[in-house]
């Protein structure tokens, strides 16, 4: 029998490889501007056409590479950054694996351009599925040029896998943020399709925050800034009034490197526990500085997650930084009268003359006098009785002449009605709303709603029905009237729009521009009127009708953040999200009261719904307690 092990070919184990480390365009962006921060670039210019499917263009002034290093640079586990195998964990660049080149080259068709600070000509290369196809002598700027073309050109089957253009480029964006963010000392600019989205000049921190996120954002973060012996931590977070649904700006870096750590961030949840709503997330930016050797980035091959040594350490005291900087800037602050100067107001001494003898002004009245008197005679001091309707004595009368009950009979012998035997009867109930017929609702809830029902802490309505006790969730119930609304609303676009007497004003970061512009058709189907104003900011200049009250800038952008999370490629996915997000936002709160009749119609809505069990993301409305089993419950 012959042997069946082999090697595999370098260009199928390059190609293997780069399925881990090259997932999508955006993987490519990230490690080629990771390596020009190695080479030690003070500019980087990246370009992409296609939202990188066609091409991606990376350019810095780095100290380049020779003839030897750039052809050497696209071999497996080729690098310039570590030797050994200690050398892990003394880190203090981006890359070290020396796969990067290797993988993109294996799956696109790649050209570089390089040349070293002093050297005459540079190196051009190209090479296309891990296959050299030229190398020559050029001439150069100090640094390298690469241009990747045609991502995946040769794996089909993961070209065919690659998210629409807007989802690719938000992907894009979202690296290039964490990069930008954690080197403000490095210009860096971001074109799409000839359309420059970032120009980051070099700044401080907080200017390089602004500049990504926008200048809005400034007002909302105080600084923090601790220095122990394990931990270095500076930064800033947000103030408890910031915080938002969707869409908080969330950082973590680790000595220059952007890394998620569902543990650190649990400390800072804890710190804002009771000064949040339930469901809110706060923005941070936080930056950690600790020795390479306590760390371990060598997990996975994007680089994102890193374990700590000493992290529950660490947690504690970034728990403890948070805390203090939210009670130093979050204090309430005292009522502190400026006196200086103000003259001393005598304090009343209770016999006329005030300290130092200044005399009190004093107030006389006419106890006799009453306004309702018919006469000038007072009411005898019998009339105030302690019924809150008495009329007894005199003047009253007049008022009351002439009026007579609703039933016909006669008041007292003075004309007004006896307020003294006045009763309350309870307002009857309204007819019972009609039930959707079998055909059109589920099994599980073919009963007729009564027509009285009964609200339970402000959340649910309880009702009787022919098979026992029904449970609605109010908010759910108004979440599933409204998402059918608002979708029927856009499918036919005919929703009217409300204008504004003053529009607000929206701001939306380079990432999302592009998500917000995919949108906004729905956007306008719904009711909104949005123009741009340029710079990233739109003004709000109509709403739809009917949800006045709330913050269309909230809705905006919650709307925009739920198509970024999702990821809709199809405009009724997005139409869908879109009609969940408002109905949400716009639905009643839990805990509002409703009057008989506001139950009634919110019943007969729901039951009008082709499917009225379920929210339109899955989540129970309505349970049906069995007749059956609260006889079991009593007679036991």
């Amino acid at each position: 029998m012959s042997d069946i092990i082999r090697l595999l070919p370098d260009s199928v184990a390059n190609q293997i490889a780069a399925g881990e480390v090259i997932q999508r365009p955006a993987s490519v962006v990230k490690e080629l501007v990771e390596n020009a921060i190695d080479a030690g670039a003070t500019r980087i210019d990246v370009s992409v056409t296609d939202a990188g499917k066609t091409c991606i263009q990376v350019i810095d002034d780095g100290k380049g590479m020779s003839e030897t290093d750039a052809r050497l640079a696209f071999e497996r586990h080729a690098t310039s950054k570590i030797r050994e195998a200690a050398d892990l964990f003394s880190l203090h660049t981006m890359g070290f694996r020396g796969e990067a080149l290797a993988s993109i080259a294996a799956v696109a068709q790649v050209e570089l351009r390089t040349c070293q600070e002093g050297d005459q000509l540079g190196t051009a290369l190209v090479i296309a599925g891990s296959k050299v196809e030229s190398q020559e002598a050029v001439a150069c700027p100090k640094g390298s040029n690469f241009c990747v073309k045609n991502l995946f050109y040769n794996v089909p089957a993961r070209r065919k896998f690659l998210k629409s253009n807007q989802t690719e480029l938000s992907n894009i964006l979202t690296e290039f943020e964490r990069i930008a963010l954690v080197n403000p000392t490095i210009t860096f600019t971001l074109r799409h399709n000839d359309t420059e989205l970032f120009h980051l000049p070099t700044l401080s921190l907080r200017q390089r925050i602004m500049g990504v996120f926008g200048k809005k954002l400034n007002q909302d973060l105080l600084t923090l800034d601790i220095d122990t012996s394990m931990v270095k931590i500076h930064g800033f977070v947000g103030k408890p009034e910031a915080a938002r649904k969707k869409g908080a700006r969330q950082f973590f870096f680790v000595n220059g490197r952007f890394m998620r750590h569902p543990y650190f961030h649990r400390a800072l949840a804890d710190a804002y526990e009771h000064l949040i709503p339930v469901g809110e997330q706060m923005s941070y930016f936080l930056y950690l500085e600790v020795d390479p050797a306590h760390i371990d980035v060598n997990i996975h091959p994007t680089k994102t997650e890193i374990k700590f040594e000493n992290e529950q350490a660490i947690w504690q005291i970034l728990s403890a930084a948070v805390k203090e900087t939210l009670g130093r800037f979050n204090a309430v602050p005292s009522i502190d009268f400026d006196t200086e100067g103000m003259p001393e107001i005598p304090a009343y001494d209770g016999g006329g003359r005030g300290e130092g003898g200044s005399s009190v002004p004093s107030t006389s009245f006419d106890p006799s006098y009453n306004p309702f008197a018919s006469s000038g005679a007072a009411l005898p001091p019998s009339s105030y009785s302690s019924s809150r309707y008495s009329r007894s004595g005199g003047g009253w009368e007049p008022f009351y002449q002439g009026l007579e009950s609703s039933s016909g009979t006669s008041s007292d012998d003075s004309g007004g009605p006896d307020f003294s035997e006045l009763t309350f009867e309870e307002e009857e109930a309204p007819s019972s709303p009609t039930a959707p017929s079998a055909e059109t609702q589920p099994a599980a809830s073919l009963v007729q709603p009564a027509a009285q029902h009964f609200q339970y802490k402000g959340s649910y309505i309880l009702t009787s029905v022919k098979s026992g006790l029904m449970i609605i969730d109010q908010q759910r119930a108004h979440i599933n009237i409204l998402y059918n609304q608002y979708l029927s609303q856009m499918e036919n676009r005919r929703n009217a729009s409300q204008r504004m007497l003053f529009p607000d004003m929206v701001y939306f970061s380079p990432a999302e521009v592009p998500v917000l512009e995919s949108i906004l058709p729905d956007l306008s189907a719904l009711g909104f009127d949005l123009s741009p104003l340029g710079g990233g900011s739109y003004a709000i200049n109509g709403i739809p009708a009917g949800i006045e009250g709330l913050s269309p800038e909230a809705l905006v952008t919650g709307m925009v953040q739920t198509a970024i999370e999702k990821g809709c490629k199809v405009k009724e996915e997005v139409q869908g999200h879109l009609a969940l997000s408002l109905a949400r936002q716009a639905a009643i709160v839990p805990g509002q009261v409703l009057t008989n009749e506001e139950m009634n119609d919110l019943v007969d809505r729901l039951f009008e719904l082709p499917t009225p069990n379920y929210t339109p993301d899955g989540k129970l409305v309505l349970s049906v307690v069995k007749e059956e089993e609260l006889e079991k419950r009593f007679n036991s």
